[in-house]
């Protein structure tokens, strides 16, 4: 069975060439830069660009002249130059190094050149990127890959032999510099024409893994190789294992690899022998298995890959190999992986969790890898881009950024880009015009007017009103599962406790769902809370009321699940109550109070939020006793919380709303949850990094993001980085000092915290004395590790 065909293209299509290079840099869009044209007896060196989309299957020519068919792009555009390097470094930008110019082994120069493409105007512009110090030098047929935040050069040729040194250079770090790796481990042997591809899945995750090449001695090599960066800032290299009981790969060069999930797919090149036919060959990092498919002949070509094809550009094909075709082929890695079961369910499970075309395969999702030998290594790695204290808060739409950033730039600029995305807004619902939701949002939803709201301020809203709303949020939210699906790009909250001022503060730094009037950034993220919305702080209407209103009118972009809070046995003690009897004049015991009619709200909230079938967020955690989450949709609403348990659909509630993490990575199994359960019923109760990895592979997912617990940073990291912890309210209980955040989670999932810090207003909380505060405490702070690798609770 034949796995791959012709793609028939349009448009204004390149010459015919080989040594060129393909960078895929946004859904959609593959970049061709450079390369020969003509046979290889009289060849010419281009410095062409096209850019390709793989939807219309249609070229355009990327010119520094704007016509119909045409990309405007404008600066100092690199050299014609062959057998350079290329890779994407985020959407719609891609930088490229090195090369060889023709003639008696002329070099391009050493420089770094970046293009940026943006992403509605069919316009960008080339830039030199400014570095200072020692480069790489020149040198061709060797890689280029970006595990952020670095860019990596390995091997090739200086144009005197092969070489073997590696060198990187951290795009977020000013000046821009290049260092050279010290690697004290093994390393690789000289080579050129080799291939090297970044793992974002399994246990090589975060490893740059480089395959193959010529040797100095002119032998085609079969190895592989793993680079890895270490906490403390040191590199390796470690060669990857082949099962003697399987037959390795046949050596080879000028080829091409690709990542699928876990799983390194080598395409084409060219052996010692003359006409040497050549299989696909598969290295599953997780078995250290190679497996032989069906292949297409091709070398000196290019590749990216969509969804569940490999696309295959230019190069020569093993039947003409001294004249270049334009031809792309498209392999099929569904039916490739039909002959071998095991590597087929694990594609069409990698598969199956993504969503649309796929991020380019040579960005990391997220930053450098830990690459651990602890049982978080298992799984797929989900790390965070942090934000340091004091950063500046990264530029938002319309903000031009001319300086060389390769992944600061504004993320709302970058996301609201899909406004105008067709494929972006399928299935979208439309917001609602309903005259209710928009009086409580034009009111309350004014960041800079609300930003210090006094705790004494009026609330602005009738109950009557109130009620209203609660009708109409409580009729969405029936019909919506008791486990949410969300996509990305998203906006995760954690506890905001009736801390109405800091909603407003992340509202106004890091963009809004609606803006004076109109709609902010919703068509660009998605925003999930995490439940906790009242007690403690001053202003649990306001939060409230707000947060219903935006979920009437964007439905399917808001999405509320349930905290421990929103529980009447819990917040009729911890302020909400009080709130409603004080600013609202009511009896909350009433049943026609708002206090009762929203707790009556509570009860059909969702448990959970599933985000494109990789990350599933939950207020409390998993506990004892949840293992599916098929456990959770089978849940009855409404759903009363019983806290004196006596089923296990009881216990279950409690896990989801209440458990929280062990204290450290080296605590495992369940234990008792004693701040939280001071009477040891055991119902409540705090699970290990164990049950974490297991309940992640259980359910084919990535990772864990939960609320419940006050973290200093605002989030806070467990297990390995498999479960992440967010708290959105800043300086808890009035006395504590932590900073807030919000999680944004990027269409290529990388997890950008924003932060915001607490402050001096020396506001009160409802509930502020001692022995109130001795109770079960709902959200006890969760310290980073101290002495003994102990963190304090508060008690």
């Amino acid at each position: 069975m034949q796995n791959f065909e012709k793609v028939d293209v349009f448009g204004q299509m390149p010459q015919a060439r080989f040594g060129h290079t393909i960078t895929f840099i946004q859904k959609g869009k593959a970049i061709l830069f450079g390369g020969a044209t003509g046979d290889t007896g009289k060849y010419s060196i281009t410095g062409d660009t096209f850019a390709f989309d793989i939807q219309t299957r249609y070229w355009k020519r990327v010119e520094g002249i704007c016509i119909k068919i045409q990309f405007l792009v404008t600066g100092n555009s690199p050299s014609p130059r062959a057998a350079h390097a290329a890779v994407s470094v985020d959407t719609n930008q891609l930088v490229i190094y090195g090369g060889a110019t023709g003639g008696s082994g002329s070099l391009a120069s050493d420089d770094l050149y970046l293009l940026d493409l943006k992403a509605q105007d069919d316009s960008g512009s080339w830039t030199v990127v400014p570095v200072v110090g020692t480069t790489p030098g020149r040198r061709y047929g060797h890689t280029l890959t970006f595990t952020k935040p670095f860019l990596i050069v390995f091997g090739g040729n200086t144009g005197q032999e092969p070489v073997n040194d590696c060198w990187c250079v951290n795009v977020e770090k000013s000046p821009i510099s290049w260092q050279r790796l010290d690697c004290k481990s093994d390393q690789p042997m000289p080579r050129v024409y080799h291939s090297a591809s970044l793992c974002i899945n399994g246990s090589a995750n975060g490893m740059v893994v480089a395959f193959g090449g010529r040797s100095n001695e002119q032998q085609a090599l079969n190895d592989a190789w793993g680079l890895r960066r270490h906490r403390d800032g040191r590199w390796d290299w470690v060669r990857a294992p082949y099962k003697a009981e399987r037959e390795p790969p046949v050596g080879r060069y000028q080829h091409s690899t690709q990542f699928v999930y876990s799983m390194l797919v080598v395409i084409g090149g060219r052996t010692g022998t003359v006409g040497e036919t050549l299989t696909i060959d598969v290295y599953d990092t997780e078995t250290s298995e190679w497996s032989k498919f069906n292949s297409i002949q091709r070398f000196r070509h290019s590749s990216w890959l969509v969804d569940s094809s490999i696309y295959v550009y230019g190069g020569f094909e093993l039947d003409s190999p001294n004249i270049p075709t334009d031809m792309i082929s498209k392999i099929n890695l569904t039916k490739m992986f039909q002959t071998n079961e095991i590597l087929l369910n694990k594609f069409m499970v990698s598969f199956q969790n993504g969503r649309g075309i796929s991020p380019p395969s040579n960005v990391s999702p997220v930053i450098s890898p830990h690459n651990t030998q602890d049982t978080a290594q298992m799984l797929n790695q989900s790390l965070i881009n942090r934000s340091k204290p004091g950063q500046q808060p990264l530029k938002k739409p319309g903000s031009q950024q001319q300086q060389f950033k390769f992944v600061d730039k504004a993320i709302q600029g970058e996301d609201i880009n899909t406004k105008n995305d067709p494929r972006f807004k399928k299935n979208r619902q439309q917001p609602s015009d309903n005259t209710i939701c928009h009086l409580f949002i034009s009111t309350l939803l004014q960041p800079r007017t609300f930003i210090n709201l006094s705790e004494n301020a009026k609330f602005l809203f009738k109950p009557e009103h109130i009620i209203q709303l609660c009708d109409q949020a409580e009729a969405v939210i029936k019909e919506q599962p008791m486990v949410l699906r969300c996509k990305a790009p998203i906006k995760i909250f954690g506890d905001i406790h009736g801390q109405y001022s800091d909603l407003m503060r992340f509202f106004d730094l890091w963009g809004s769902p609606w803006v004076d009037g109109k709609d902010g950034d919703i068509e660009a993220f998605d925003y999930l809370f995490l439940g906790d919305f009242v007690d403690r702080g001053n202003h649990s209407l306001e939060t409230i009321c707000l947060l219903l209103a935006l979920k009437i009118k964007y439905p399917e972009q808001i999405h509320l699940i349930r905290g421990n809070h929103e529980d009447k046995w819990i917040n009729n003690g911890f302020g909400f109550s009080e709130e409603c009897a004080q600013r609202l004049g009511e009896d909350p015991n009433d049943d026609e109070s708002v206090f009762a009619r929203v707790n009556k709200l509570f009860e059909w909230l969702p448990l959970a939020a599933v985000i494109e079938d990789k990350i599933i967020c939950l207020h409390g955690g998993i506990g004892s006793q949840l293992n599916y989450i098929s456990e959770i949709e089978q849940l009855p609403r409404p759903l009363e919380v019983i806290h004196e348990v006596s089923t296990p659909e009881q216990q279950l509630v409690v896990d989801i709303l209440w458990s929280d993490p062990t204290d450290s990575d080296q605590e495992f199994g369940i234990q008792p949850n004693i701040i939280r359960d001071p009477a040891g019923t055991g119902n409540i109760v705090k699970f290990g990094p164990d049950r974490v990895i297991n309940f992640l592979l259980k359910n084919n997912l990535s990772m864990i993001i939960r609320a419940h617990e006050c973290v200093m940073d605002g989030f806070e990291r467990f297990a390995g980085g498999q479960l992440l912890t967010i708290f959105s309210a800043t300086d808890y209980c009035g006395r504590h000092k932590n900073a807030g955040a919000v999680l944004i989670l990027k269409r290529n999932f990388e997890i950008v915290p924003k932060l915001i810090y607490p402050q001096n207003l020396n506001a009160h909380n409802w509930i502020e004395d001692d022995e109130a505060l001795k109770k079960r405490p709902p959200t006890p702070p969760r310290w980073k590790s101290q002495s003994g690798g102990q963190r304090k609770s508060y008690d």
